[in-house]
Protein backbone atom coordinates (compact mmCIF):
# COMPACT_ATOMS: atom_id res chain seq x y z
CA UNK A 1 0.00 0.00 0.00
CA UNK A 2 1.30 3.45 -0.94
CA UNK A 3 0.10 6.22 1.34
CA UNK A 4 -0.20 9.76 0.01
CA UNK A 5 -0.85 12.51 2.53
CA UNK A 6 -2.20 15.91 1.55
CA UNK A 7 -2.62 18.52 4.25
CA UNK A 8 -3.94 21.38 2.13
CA UNK A 9 -7.04 22.88 3.73
CA UNK A 10 -9.31 22.56 0.74
CA UNK A 11 -12.49 20.71 0.22
CA UNK A 12 -14.11 17.34 0.93
CA UNK A 13 -15.69 14.56 -1.13
CA UNK A 14 -19.56 13.13 -1.32
CA UNK A 15 -21.77 11.81 -3.27
CA UNK A 16 -25.12 -13.41 -10.91
CA UNK A 17 -27.61 -12.42 -13.28
CA UNK A 18 -30.54 -10.40 -12.11
CA UNK A 19 -33.87 -12.14 -12.21
CA UNK A 20 -36.26 -10.24 -14.42
CA UNK A 21 -39.01 -8.80 -12.22
CA UNK A 22 -42.19 -10.85 -12.18
CA UNK A 23 -44.21 -8.02 -13.66
CA UNK A 24 -43.50 -5.49 -16.41
CA UNK A 25 -40.73 -3.04 -15.61
CA UNK A 26 -42.01 0.50 -15.22
CA UNK A 27 -40.16 3.78 -14.98
CA UNK A 28 -41.63 6.36 -12.61
CA UNK A 29 -40.40 9.85 -13.38
CA UNK A 30 -41.55 13.16 -11.93
CA UNK A 31 -39.99 15.31 -14.60
CA UNK A 32 -37.50 15.36 -17.46
CA UNK A 33 -34.45 17.56 -17.92
CA UNK A 34 -33.56 16.71 -21.50
CA UNK A 35 -33.34 13.37 -23.28
CA UNK A 36 -30.37 11.15 -22.49
CA UNK A 37 -29.29 7.91 -24.17
CA UNK A 38 -30.20 4.57 -22.61
CA UNK A 39 -28.59 1.15 -22.69
CA UNK A 40 -30.90 -1.87 -22.71
CA UNK A 41 -29.04 -4.79 -21.15
CA UNK A 42 -29.57 -8.50 -21.92
CA UNK A 43 -31.35 -8.93 -18.56
CA UNK A 44 -33.96 -6.30 -19.60
CA UNK A 45 -32.58 -3.67 -17.24
CA UNK A 46 -32.44 -0.22 -18.85
CA UNK A 47 -29.63 2.13 -17.80
CA UNK A 48 -29.80 5.87 -18.45
CA UNK A 49 -26.41 7.48 -19.13
CA UNK A 50 -24.67 10.42 -20.72
CA UNK A 51 -21.10 11.31 -21.61
CA UNK A 52 -18.54 14.08 -21.90
CA UNK A 53 -15.50 14.36 -24.13
CA UNK A 54 -14.34 12.35 -27.12
CA UNK A 55 -15.06 8.62 -27.51
CA UNK A 56 -11.55 8.31 -28.90
CA UNK A 57 -10.08 9.11 -25.45
CA UNK A 58 -9.66 6.51 -22.68
CA UNK A 59 -13.01 5.84 -21.04
CA UNK A 60 -13.70 6.80 -17.42
CA UNK A 61 -16.92 5.34 -16.02
CA UNK A 62 -18.39 7.20 -13.02
CA UNK A 63 -20.53 5.22 -10.56
CA UNK A 64 -22.90 7.07 -8.24
CA UNK A 65 -23.65 6.30 -4.61
CA UNK A 66 -26.69 5.14 -2.65
CA UNK A 67 -29.88 6.63 -4.15
CA UNK A 68 -27.75 9.17 -6.04
CA UNK A 69 -28.57 9.93 -9.66
CA UNK A 70 -26.03 10.49 -12.39
CA UNK A 71 -26.44 14.24 -11.88
CA UNK A 72 -24.66 13.84 -8.54
CA UNK A 73 -21.54 13.92 -10.74
CA UNK A 74 -21.49 17.65 -11.43
CA UNK A 75 -21.24 18.47 -15.16
CA UNK A 76 -18.41 20.91 -14.49
CA UNK A 77 -16.43 18.16 -12.75
CA UNK A 78 -17.13 15.84 -15.68
CA UNK A 79 -15.94 18.52 -18.10
CA UNK A 80 -12.78 19.00 -16.03
CA UNK A 81 -12.02 15.27 -16.32
CA UNK A 82 -12.85 15.29 -20.03
CA UNK A 83 -10.53 18.25 -20.60
CA UNK A 84 -7.71 16.08 -19.29
CA UNK A 85 -8.23 13.56 -22.09
CA UNK A 86 -10.89 11.22 -20.75
CA UNK A 87 -14.17 10.05 -22.26
CA UNK A 88 -16.34 10.47 -19.18
CA UNK A 89 -19.51 8.38 -18.81
CA UNK A 90 -21.95 8.74 -15.90
CA UNK A 91 -25.10 6.68 -15.40
CA UNK A 92 -28.07 6.04 -13.15
CA UNK A 93 -27.86 2.84 -11.14
CA UNK A 94 -30.89 0.59 -11.31
CA UNK A 95 -33.73 1.61 -8.98
CA UNK A 96 -32.62 5.23 -9.21
CA UNK A 97 -32.96 8.17 -11.53
CA UNK A 98 -34.25 7.29 -15.00
CA UNK A 99 -32.92 3.73 -15.09
CA UNK A 100 -35.18 0.73 -14.50
CA UNK A 101 -37.28 0.81 -11.33
CA UNK A 102 -38.20 -2.61 -9.96
CA UNK A 103 -41.58 -1.40 -8.78
CA UNK A 104 -43.35 -3.32 -6.08
CA UNK A 105 -40.59 -5.82 -5.22
CA UNK A 106 -40.31 -5.76 -1.44
CA UNK A 107 -37.31 -6.63 0.72
CA UNK A 108 -36.96 -6.98 4.48
CA UNK A 109 -34.30 -4.34 5.08
CA UNK A 110 -34.71 -4.54 8.84
CA UNK A 111 -33.92 -8.26 8.83
CA UNK A 112 -31.07 -7.74 6.37
CA UNK A 113 -29.60 -5.18 8.75
CA UNK A 114 -29.80 -7.60 11.68
CA UNK A 115 -28.09 -10.33 9.66
CA UNK A 116 -25.34 -7.93 8.60
CA UNK A 117 -24.72 -6.60 12.12
CA UNK A 118 -24.82 -9.93 13.93
CA UNK A 119 -23.34 -12.21 11.29
CA UNK A 120 -26.17 -14.73 10.96
CA UNK A 121 -25.98 -17.26 8.12
CA UNK A 122 -29.60 -16.68 7.18
CA UNK A 123 -30.29 -15.54 3.63
CA UNK A 124 -33.14 -13.24 2.66
CA UNK A 125 -34.71 -12.69 -0.72
CA UNK A 126 -33.24 -9.72 -2.56
CA UNK A 127 -33.75 -9.02 -6.27
CA UNK A 128 -30.10 -8.07 -6.82
CA UNK A 129 -26.78 -7.47 -5.12
CA UNK A 130 -23.72 -5.29 -5.71
CA UNK A 131 -22.30 -7.72 -8.26
CA UNK A 132 -25.47 -7.35 -10.30
CA UNK A 133 -25.14 -3.57 -10.09
CA UNK A 134 -21.51 -3.91 -11.18
CA UNK A 135 -22.64 -5.96 -14.16
CA UNK A 136 -24.97 -3.09 -15.10
CA UNK A 137 -21.94 -0.81 -15.42
CA UNK A 138 -20.15 -3.38 -17.55
CA UNK A 139 -23.31 -3.55 -19.64
CA UNK A 140 -23.04 0.18 -20.32
CA UNK A 141 -19.47 -0.38 -21.54
CA UNK A 142 -20.71 -3.21 -23.76
CA UNK A 143 -23.42 -0.94 -25.15
CA UNK A 144 -20.76 1.62 -26.04
CA UNK A 145 -18.39 -1.03 -27.46
CA UNK A 146 -15.72 -0.19 -24.87
CA UNK A 147 -13.45 -3.13 -24.11
CA UNK A 148 -11.54 -1.57 -21.21
CA UNK A 149 -12.23 1.43 -18.98
CA UNK A 150 -11.03 3.29 -15.93
CA UNK A 151 -13.73 3.32 -13.25
CA UNK A 152 -14.43 5.63 -10.32
CA UNK A 153 -17.16 5.41 -7.71
CA UNK A 154 -18.23 7.21 -4.56
CA UNK A 155 -19.73 5.60 -1.43
CA UNK A 156 -21.97 2.73 -2.63
CA UNK A 157 -20.52 3.51 -6.05
CA UNK A 158 -17.09 2.71 -4.62
CA UNK A 159 -18.43 -0.66 -3.49
CA UNK A 160 -19.76 -1.27 -6.99
CA UNK A 161 -16.40 -0.26 -8.46
CA UNK A 162 -14.68 -2.77 -6.19
CA UNK A 163 -17.13 -5.45 -7.34
CA UNK A 164 -16.49 -4.53 -10.99
CA UNK A 165 -12.74 -4.89 -10.50
CA UNK A 166 -13.14 -8.23 -8.70
CA UNK A 167 -15.75 -9.72 -11.06
CA UNK A 168 -14.55 -8.24 -14.38
CA UNK A 169 -10.80 -7.56 -14.03
CA UNK A 170 -10.17 -7.98 -17.76
CA UNK A 171 -12.44 -4.99 -18.46
CA UNK A 172 -10.91 -2.60 -15.92
CA UNK A 173 -7.74 -0.59 -16.60
CA UNK A 174 -7.75 1.08 -13.18
CA UNK A 175 -10.19 1.65 -10.32
CA UNK A 176 -10.72 4.57 -7.93
CA UNK A 177 -12.77 3.96 -4.77
CA UNK A 178 -13.80 7.18 -3.03
CA UNK A 179 -15.28 7.42 0.50
CA UNK A 180 -16.16 3.74 0.47
CA UNK A 181 -15.37 0.53 2.33
CA UNK A 182 -14.88 -3.22 1.98
CA UNK A 183 -18.20 -4.40 3.41
CA UNK A 184 -16.56 -5.75 6.57
CA UNK A 185 -18.61 -4.88 9.64
CA UNK A 186 -15.72 -3.50 11.70
CA UNK A 187 -14.60 -0.84 9.23
CA UNK A 188 -16.12 2.42 8.05
CA UNK A 189 -18.89 2.38 10.62
CA UNK A 190 -21.07 5.52 10.48
CA UNK A 191 -21.73 7.76 13.43
CA UNK A 192 -25.20 7.52 14.92
CA UNK A 193 -26.04 11.02 13.68
CA UNK A 194 -25.08 10.27 10.08
CA UNK A 195 -26.89 6.95 10.06
CA UNK A 196 -30.06 8.62 11.34
CA UNK A 197 -30.01 11.10 8.44
CA UNK A 198 -29.30 8.37 5.89
CA UNK A 199 -32.17 6.16 7.07
CA UNK A 200 -34.72 8.89 7.78
CA UNK A 201 -38.17 8.54 6.24
CA UNK A 202 -38.47 10.18 2.80
CA UNK A 203 -39.80 13.75 2.81
CA UNK A 204 -43.47 14.37 2.21
CA UNK A 205 -43.06 16.86 -0.64
CA UNK A 206 -40.62 18.78 -2.83
CA UNK A 207 -40.02 21.63 -0.38
CA UNK A 208 -39.33 19.23 2.47
CA UNK A 209 -36.85 17.39 0.26
CA UNK A 210 -35.03 20.64 -0.54
CA UNK A 211 -35.04 21.76 3.08
CA UNK A 212 -33.63 18.38 4.08
CA UNK A 213 -30.41 19.21 2.25
CA UNK A 214 -29.32 21.04 5.41
CA UNK A 215 -29.06 17.67 7.14
CA UNK A 216 -26.21 16.66 4.79
CA UNK A 217 -23.91 18.91 6.81
CA UNK A 218 -23.62 16.11 9.36
CA UNK A 219 -21.32 14.14 7.02
CA UNK A 220 -19.99 16.88 4.75
CA UNK A 221 -16.70 18.75 4.77
CA UNK A 222 -16.64 20.93 7.87
CA UNK A 223 -14.89 23.74 6.02
CA UNK A 224 -16.64 23.66 2.66
CA UNK A 225 -20.25 22.57 2.97
CA UNK A 226 -22.28 24.83 0.68
CA UNK A 227 -25.92 24.80 1.77
CA UNK A 228 -27.29 26.75 -1.18
CA UNK A 229 -25.53 24.48 -3.62
CA UNK A 230 -26.88 21.44 -1.76
CA UNK A 231 -30.40 22.86 -1.95
CA UNK A 232 -30.09 23.50 -5.70
CA UNK A 233 -28.93 19.95 -6.25
CA UNK A 234 -31.77 18.55 -4.11
CA UNK A 235 -34.31 20.47 -6.21
CA UNK A 236 -32.81 19.17 -9.45
CA UNK A 237 -32.72 15.59 -8.16
CA UNK A 238 -36.34 15.72 -6.99
CA UNK A 239 -37.55 17.19 -10.26
CA UNK A 240 -35.65 14.69 -12.36
CA UNK A 241 -36.74 11.49 -10.61
CA UNK A 242 -37.90 11.19 -7.00
CA UNK A 243 -38.09 7.46 -6.25
CA UNK A 244 -37.69 6.63 -2.54
CA UNK A 245 -38.94 3.06 -3.04
CA UNK A 246 -35.67 2.15 -4.74
CA UNK A 247 -33.64 2.98 -1.65
CA UNK A 248 -34.87 -0.12 0.21
CA UNK A 249 -33.66 -2.48 -2.52
CA UNK A 250 -30.35 -0.66 -2.94
CA UNK A 251 -29.76 -0.82 0.82
CA UNK A 252 -30.60 -4.52 0.82
CA UNK A 253 -28.09 -5.03 -2.00
CA UNK A 254 -25.37 -3.45 0.15
CA UNK A 255 -26.29 -5.46 3.25
CA UNK A 256 -26.68 -8.86 1.58
CA UNK A 257 -23.66 -8.78 -0.74
CA UNK A 258 -21.14 -9.85 1.89
CA UNK A 259 -17.72 -8.31 2.23
CA UNK A 260 -15.18 -8.00 -0.56
CA UNK A 261 -12.06 -8.61 1.57
CA UNK A 262 -11.06 -11.87 -0.09
CA UNK A 263 -11.63 -10.53 -3.59
CA UNK A 264 -9.72 -7.33 -2.87
CA UNK A 265 -6.82 -9.29 -1.35
CA UNK A 266 -6.45 -11.17 -4.65
CA UNK A 267 -7.06 -8.13 -6.87
CA UNK A 268 -4.56 -7.21 -9.56
CA UNK A 269 -6.43 -4.20 -10.93
CA UNK A 270 -4.58 -0.98 -9.98
CA UNK A 271 -6.55 0.69 -7.18
CA UNK A 272 -6.57 4.27 -5.91
CA UNK A 273 -8.43 4.82 -2.63
CA UNK A 274 -9.48 8.35 -1.61
CA UNK A 275 -11.03 9.17 1.74
CA UNK A 276 -11.52 12.20 3.94
CA UNK A 277 -10.79 12.63 7.61
CA UNK A 278 -14.11 14.47 8.14
CA UNK A 279 -16.25 11.62 6.79
CA UNK A 280 -18.82 10.47 9.38
CA UNK A 281 -21.05 8.41 7.06
CA UNK A 282 -18.33 5.98 5.99
CA UNK A 283 -15.62 6.76 8.51
CA UNK A 284 -11.94 6.81 7.45
CA UNK A 285 -11.20 3.24 8.50
CA UNK A 286 -13.30 2.11 5.52
CA UNK A 287 -10.92 3.66 3.03
CA UNK A 288 -7.84 2.72 5.03
CA UNK A 289 -8.95 -0.91 5.16
CA UNK A 290 -9.66 -0.97 1.41
CA UNK A 291 -6.13 0.20 0.67
CA UNK A 292 -4.58 -2.04 3.31
CA UNK A 293 -5.85 -5.30 1.84
CA UNK A 294 -5.65 -4.43 -1.88
CA UNK A 295 -2.21 -5.26 -3.31
CA UNK A 296 -0.34 -2.18 -4.52
CA UNK A 297 -3.20 0.19 -3.70
CA UNK A 298 -2.53 3.90 -3.29
CA UNK A 299 -4.25 5.67 -0.40
CA UNK A 300 -4.96 9.38 -0.54
CA UNK A 301 -6.28 10.71 2.79
CA UNK A 302 -7.45 14.31 2.71
CA UNK A 303 -7.93 16.67 5.62
CA UNK A 304 -11.09 18.79 5.35
CA UNK A 305 -12.80 16.14 3.27
CA UNK A 306 -16.13 14.64 4.28
CA UNK A 307 -18.74 12.57 2.44
CA UNK A 308 -19.30 15.14 -0.31
CA UNK A 309 -17.64 16.69 -3.38
CA UNK A 310 -17.12 20.41 -2.73
CA UNK A 311 -15.83 22.41 -5.65
CA UNK A 312 -12.52 23.51 -4.02
CA UNK A 313 -11.37 19.87 -3.84
CA UNK A 314 -11.95 19.01 -7.49
CA UNK A 315 -8.42 19.88 -8.69
CA UNK A 316 -6.86 17.51 -6.12
CA UNK A 317 -9.23 14.67 -7.00
CA UNK A 318 -8.86 15.17 -10.75
CA UNK A 319 -5.06 15.32 -10.56
CA UNK A 320 -4.95 12.12 -8.52
CA UNK A 321 -7.36 10.21 -10.77
CA UNK A 322 -5.69 11.32 -14.00
CA UNK A 323 -2.23 10.48 -12.68
CA UNK A 324 -3.44 7.06 -11.52
CA UNK A 325 -5.01 6.26 -14.87
CA UNK A 326 -1.97 7.58 -16.78
CA UNK A 327 0.20 5.13 -14.84
CA UNK A 328 -2.18 2.32 -15.77
CA UNK A 329 -3.33 2.89 -19.36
Amino acid sequence: MIVIEIDEQIGGVHGATVPVPPKPIRRRVRGTLGVMPRATLPNAIEIEYDSFGSPSDPALLLVAGFTSQLISWDPDLCEMLASRGRYVIRYDNRDCGLSTHLDGITVDVERATEIFLFGHDEKIDCPYDLSDMAADGIGVLDHLSIDSAHIMGVSMGGMIVQAMAIDHPDRIASATSIMSTTGERDYGEPTAESLAVLLADPPADRQAYIDGAADYAVWASKAHFDLERARRFAAAAYDRAFYPEGSTRQMAAILTSGDRAEGLADLRVPMLVIHGTDDTLITPSGGERTAEITPGAELLMLDDMGHDLPVPLWPVIVDAVIAHSDRNP
